[in-house]
């Protein structure tokens, strides 16, 4: 695997020709999608990443091998950096809370290369609860430990018991970055409002569809607002689930998300499942 690309994992379909890439959120790392797996592979090929400074990617990122600044666009870049290496021409794609932003950034920068897409706990605009936990998160990260500060951004944006497991999971993988990672992902934090403005004003004709927790407090309601302004976008809110609806409540999750991608492929394409 060449230097310059992100770790990743490809699982291929005996028949099928589509392509589902998943894309995990900030302190996350592709073993969010562990719920994801058996069920996608019975009906198509899966690309599973992790972004700069996360999971496998950590090393290239200290290494200095990813270059550019911490933008959407450099790190929407790696992305299709990893798809033109394995040669994939179209996908679909599949993301989670801050993957989900990075996922409308690709279909802004190369609309071509996205068929549909499934943003789960999606990230439309910060509310004011989600704006102030922010704005103490930036007045705090240069003199507490980072770990301190996601701990606390984990249980509450999943407080609840029931949300545990995904909580649990945010904060395991939020062990293997580093502070100096933490803090140039944190100053994206700044650039969601105004890029996800832009993206409301100019609406996609992507299909889209929204899966949302029906307990995500900080998020559902924005993601309403979106999907009532975007003639291409579904929403289906998933009951007994948070933030992180994939893991919360994994088979609505995929099958929601797997009849939505099969509804876009024409049906010569479709193979039988195994």
């Amino acid at each position: 695997m060449p230097d310059s690309l992100l770790f990743h994992k490809t699982y291929t379909h005996p028949s099928s020709k589509e392509w589902v890439v998943f894309v995990h959120g900030a302190g996350g790392s592709s073993t969010i999608w562990f719920r994801q797996l058996k069920a996608f592979r019975k009906h198509f090929n899966l690309l599973l990443l992790d972004l700069r400074g996360h999971g496998g990617s950590a090393p290239l990122a200290k290494k200095g091998f990813l270059p550019g600044r911490y933008t959407f666009q450099n790190v929407s870049k790696d992305i299709l950096n990893v798809l033109d290496h394995l040669s994939i021409a179209k996908a679909h794609f599949v993301g989670i809370s801050l993957g989900t932003i990075l996922i409308k950034n690709i279909e802004e920068l190369a609309p071509e290369r996205v068929k549909s897409m499934v943003l789960g706990g999606a990230v439309t605009r910060f509310n004011f609860r989600s704006a102030f936990l922010v704005k103490l998160g930036d007045m705090f990260k240069h003199i507490m430990p980072y770990m301190w500060l996601y701990r606390l951004f984990a249980f509450v944006l999943m407080p609840k018991k029931s949300q545990s497991l995904s909580r649990n999971m945010f904060i395991r993988d939020a062990k293997k970055l580093c502070q100096k990672e933490f803090k140039q992902w944190f100053k994206l934090a700044g650039d969601v409002n105004p890029l996800m403005k832009f993206y409301r004003d100019n609406a996609t004709k992507t299909p889209l569809l929204y899966l949302m927790g029906s307990e995500d407090h900080m998020f559902l309601g924005p993601v309403r607002d979106s999907a009532a302004h975007q003639p291409s976008a579904m929403l289906t809110e998933i009951a007994d689930s948070g933030h992180v609806c994939n893991v919360d409540q994994a088979n609505a999750f995929n099958r929601h998300s797997i009849e939505f991608i099969q509804q876009q492929v024409s049906p010569n394409e479709k193979p039988e499942d195994r």
